[in-house]
């Protein structure tokens, strides 16, 4: 008679307390990278991010004997995700908070859902929209002219810092789409795969850093403490947050992160950086919200059973680079929402 199998421990927190502590982690991200740029360049916030958040994955890779990737054409892949997911959107935002308030950058980030929509007409023949879904996305757009204050014609708007936060969310939109269609059913976990991904973020940042900035004068405590909880929390702790509770509750509940982000994210930078608020911002950033929540409707579909396992993964959409773990497989997460399996790192983080 074959032993029974021994039961996995229960998390010393609840998967509630787990779930605020990620919401909050990647609310205060845009805060944390708008105090980061008043001592830091651009690059230099990104950099620092990337290395601290490698840091906490490395470590959680050792602790559970994970194994990297295998076989150069997954690394060619990961290498284009780093860049897609992490590096390019990472650095696109804190050149934005130089001149925007971190409030409107948490709001843009927002929109990747009505991006990964809008390109899922053309990149994904398969996952064409429904009405709802077409709705959804009008909405959302609608709700990004009413933050933006478009009746004013943009007054008091910067639109170089607002394009480059909404380009940062287009990227993460077509990052997501790369990674469903290259990294899906590579064999390897999605610890390591998000690992791998952040690392890669890291040396191609490593390579650009310097070409564009020079070593600080001097180093401001606040813009350093900043630095590391942007990237060991909410680049690397935050994926293990988000990877425990997909793996207790589902992807579908924890997916309904991506909606507290942007809240958060106002309220930090109306509390503690006495950013300005005007009416047409939090009804907006809802309208928004609201665009993007019906982005990700889906129809019914018949669920084929394979073994224990039923084909068909959930959609959902959450806005950071975590990890969205069902058994071996990874659900799509943070802000897109996608049918099929992604790697932890293809959430990006969403900051």
């Amino acid at each position: 008679m074959s032993p029974s199998p021994t039961p996995s421990p229960s998390p010393l927190l609840d998967w509630r307390v787990r779930f605020g502590a990620l919401a909050l982690i990647w609310g205060f991200s845009f805060l944390f990278i708008k105090v980061g740029t008043e001592g830091f360049a651009p690059f230099q916030v990104t950099f620092g991010r990337l290395l601290f958040g490698t840091a906490v994955l490395a470590v959680a890779i050792v602790v559970k004997r994970d194994r990297l990737p295998r076989g150069a054409h997954v690394w060619g892949h990961l290498a284009v995700a780093a860049f897609l997911l992490n590096a390019l959107p990472f650095s696109l935002f804190a050149y934005a908070e130089l001149t925007i308030p971190s409030t409107l950058a948490g709001i843009c980030n927002a929109t990747t859902p009505l991006w990964g929509m809008l390109l899922s007409l053309v990149a994904l023949s398969e996952d064409r929209p429904t009405r709802v879904r077409a709705a959804g996305l009008g909405i959302g757009f609608i709700g990004v002219l009413t933050v933006l204050g478009a009746w004013q014609g943009f007054s008091g708007l910067d639109v170089t810092g607002t394009a480059l936060a909404l380009l940062a969310s287009f990227s993460y939109a077509v990052g997501w789409i790369y990674v469903r269609r290259t990294l899906s059913g590579t064999g390897a976990s999605n610890l390591s795969l998000a690992g791998s991904q952040v690392g890669l973020a890291t040396l191609q940042l490593a390579v650009v850093t310097p070409l564009f900035t020079s070593v600080p004068d001097s180093i401001e405590l606040m813009p350093l403490l900043s630095v590391i909880a942007l990237g060991a929390l909410g680049t690397g702790y935050a994926m293990l947050l988000q990877y425990g509770v997909v793996a207790e509750v589902g992807p579908t509940t924890a997916a309904m992160v991506t909606y507290f982000i942007p809240v958060i994210a106002t309220t930090a930078g109306v509390a503690l950086l006495d950013e300005r608020l005007t009416w047409n911002t939090p009804v907006g950033a809802l309208v928004v919200l609201a665009g993007a929540a019906l982005t990700q409707t889906r129809r019914p579909r018949s669920r084929t059973v394979v073994g224990n396992r039923s084909a068909g993964a959930e959609q959902v959409g959450t806005t950071d680079g975590a990890p969205a773990v069902v058994g071996n497989r990874s659900a799509g997460a943070e802000r897109v929402g996608t049918t099929d399996p992604r790697p932890a790192g293809a959430r990006g983080s969403r900051a």
